[in-house]
């Protein structure tokens, strides 16, 4: 993992982190033929959550990698939020839908680090 991708991934945690999103995992690409070089995943108890997580991490990251995403989708109902920052793509999950689309396990020949919940 390059300095440049270890600064955006751990501000992207933190900001998650912030508002307590649950079952965070960050799903490394590298070695695939994939449409970036991270996935970071998370969920949330609440479509609120959700947005918050959201809206947290992205100031939290803006502020502190100085990085702001390319794209955002998914705030008109807040069930799944993708955030494209080019070389790592957020997924913040309502926890229900998580479990529906089940995306870290489409990408199981890829490293999965899940991170503690705090």
């Amino acid at each position: 993992m390059t300095e440049e991708d270890k600064l955006l991934i751990d501000n992207i945690v933190a900001g998650m982190q912030e508002q307590k999103a649950k079952k965070i995992a960050v799903v490394d690409m590298t070695e695939l033929e994939a449409p970036c070089r991270y996935f970071v995943i998370c969920e949330g108890t609440s479509n609120r959550q959700v947005e918050s997580i959201a809206d947290t991490m992205k100031t939290f990251v803006r502020k502190n990698a100085k990085i702001k995403p390319f794209a955002i989708d998914g705030n008109e109902n807040s069930l799944w939020i993708a955030m494209d920052y080019g070389d790592a793509i957020v997924h913040i999950f309502h926890y229900e839908t998580r479990k529906f689309y089940d995306i870290e396990h489409l990408w199981n020949d890829a490293k999965i680090e899940y991170i503690p919940d705090l």
